[in-house]
């Protein structure tokens, strides 16, 4: 049986409540695979950013022990002072190899900590300035929701803390356990990490002149090529009105959301059947394994071969 995976939550001083419950809340969910543990940087007791303060068991040794590291965020009035030095100390502690993971103003840590340095990263859109002021060596994107640069990995605010945890489960152990966990959760299985942060209309004022229904027409026929012609006209807009109105609700042109919804679905695919590439992006609306194997090496950067052994563990036939 294979080693749990340990995860181990820093919490600092003025952490928001909410943020800091998201590790354990999906984690959890995985089946017994991952163990997740809370700890402070002296194992004292911490304040929240709420009327409340949160006691841990552990202190900073157990940083030693995690596979991987999450640091929630804490109070943005902090943001603009010293991260103490007890608290950079205390990550020099963490394994090599471990994973790292920032959400919203845990990114300010991780900068000064210099574990971004040459690196891309993000962190909540309304703090961009501030990074920007404080970090100007670091490659800061504020209209994504999360960025993995491998073994360090950054989030935005909130929400996007339950996107990172679930894409780590999905890179761990596949998407049908990342699906079971978003079920068990009630969250949305998949928000691509490059989708944008804000969207001024999130839920269109009526519904009905809005592109959700497109959209899922759209995922009932990925096998066809669907233009955008195509789109807009089911959808009973002009191209213009429609590009517009679908950047508005879901934060990416309609060219972009496709081709995810076909790298998903492929992805899916790959893990769960022995259907061999060709056929594969046939389902999906690539046309050939060529197209394919270039949208798959784009987003995660490996081949489907390689894709297909690491989560199935057995030999693929790939034609």
């Amino acid at each position: 049986m294979a080693r749990v995976h340990r995860v181990v939550v820093l919490a600092l001083d003025g952490v928001y409540p909410f943020e800091l419950g998201i590790p354990s809340r999906v984690f959890d969910a995985a089946e017994g695979r991952y163990e997740v543990v809370t700890c402070t940087v002296d194992g004292a007791p911490v304040r929240t950013n709420s009327d409340f303060s949160v006691t841990v068991e552990r202190g900073a040794e157990a940083l030693a022990t995690a596979d991987t590291v999450v640091i929630p965020p804490f109070d943005t009035s902090l943001v603009t002072q010293e991260v103490p030095a007890s608290v950079t100390a205390a990550l020099k502690s963490v394994p090599t190899g471990a994973r790292i993971v920032s959400i919203c103003t845990g990114a300010f840590v991780l900068a000064a900590a210099g574990l971004l340095d040459g690196r891309p990263a993000t962190t909540h859109w309304a703090l961009a300035r501030a990074f920007r002021e404080r970090f100007p060596h670091i490659a800061l994107d504020p209209d994504v929701l999360f960025v993995d640069d491998g073994d360090v990995l950054t989030s935005a605010g909130a929400a996007s803390g339950v996107d990172v945890c679930l894409h780590l489960v999905r890179k761990d152990h596949g998407s049908d356990v990342a699906n079971r966990v978003a079920r068990a959760c009630v969250v949305p299985p998949w928000r691509d990490g490059g989708q944008a942060q804000y969207i001024d209309h999130p839920v269109p004022e009526n519904a009905s002149n809005g592109t959700a229904g497109t959209r899922q027409w759209a995922l009932e026929h990925l096998h066809e090529p669907l233009s955008l012609t195509e789109l807009a006209d089911h959808a009973r807009m002009s191209l213009r009105t429609f590009a517009r109105r679908f950047g508005e609700e879901v934060g990416m042109s309609p060219g972009r959301w496709l081709i995810h919804q076909r790298v998903t679905r492929a992805r899916q695919l790959l893990e769960s059947t022995d259907l061999p590439v060709d056929d594969i992006a046939a389902r999906v609306g690539f046309g050939t394994g060529t197209s394919l194997r270039q949208h798959l090496h784009a987003v995660i950067g490996v081949s489907p071969l390689a894709y297909r052994r690491t989560f199935r563990g057995v030999p693929a036939q790939i034609h």
